[in-house]
């Protein structure tokens, strides 16, 4: 079978990292979220710290600035080596590294974008209504309710102004994503369902994704 490359955007308590790890175990394929961090660490020898998780507010003055201005990596005696978009671009090689190497299931990080047009890309967008994900987000998170709320709305804000900054386009629109799905609707065993039902169809007309 050829490569099946999997990216998945989603929604703060959606349950997209859970649908991820259940669709890698299924396919026995690996899964890369953070580990993708520490590759790109590994990769230019920048301290993992400052490889910022997209929960956290890092660069929202260079989001606000302006847009991306490219994908080429400094080197390490450049003003911006350690810069935001540097490590956007750090993390970017090791995503088009993995996803060479062959099947896998890659979690954020404009993944979609990223590798826009490479043969065998499936690219998924899991949301969920403002109650279902709050209920998801309470049962990792011990904050009040209040609280959680107020992370759901901040961490979708960022990953909306993220995905805005180094693609262009709009995070939650469905015409960026091969599959656009309703974890409440379908649960996450049904959204795992879903995108392998896809995938079955895909392959008989992609050459890329025949077996």
């Amino acid at each position: 079978m050829e490569k099946t490359i999997i990216t998945i955007a989603r929604q703060y308590g959606s349950g997209g990292r859970t649908v991820g790890k259940m669709l890698a175990k299924r396919l026995n394929i690996p899964y890369y979220d953070r580990e993708i961090i520490q590759l790109a660490a590994e990769d230019s020898g920048i301290n993992a710290a400052l490889f910022h998780d997209e929960k956290k507010l890092h660069g929202l003055r260079a989001l606000l600035k302006g847009g991306y201005q490219g994908n080429k990596i400094l080197s390490p005696e450049s003003a911006g080596f350690t810069g935001d978009d540097n490590l956007f671009n750090y993390q970017a090689k090791i995503i088009r590294e993995l996803a060479e190497e062959g099947s896998c299931v890659l979690i954020g990080r404009c993944a979609d974008h990223i590798l826009s047009g490479m043969p065998g890309v499936v690219s998924v967008f899991v949301h969920a209504p403002a109650d279902f994900c709050l209920q998801e987000a309470m049962k990792v998170n011990s904050l009040p309710e209040r609280d959680v709320e107020r992370l759901i709305a901040k961490t979708d804000d960022y990953r909306a102004r993220y995905y805005k900054y180094y693609t262009g386009k709009e995070w939650k629109d469905a015409k960026n994503y091969d599959l656009s799905l309703n974890s409440a609707k379908l649960g996450f065993d049904g959204t795992v369902e879903a995108i392998l039902a896809y995938i079955e169809v895909r392959r008989r007309f992609d050459p890329a994704l025949k077996g």
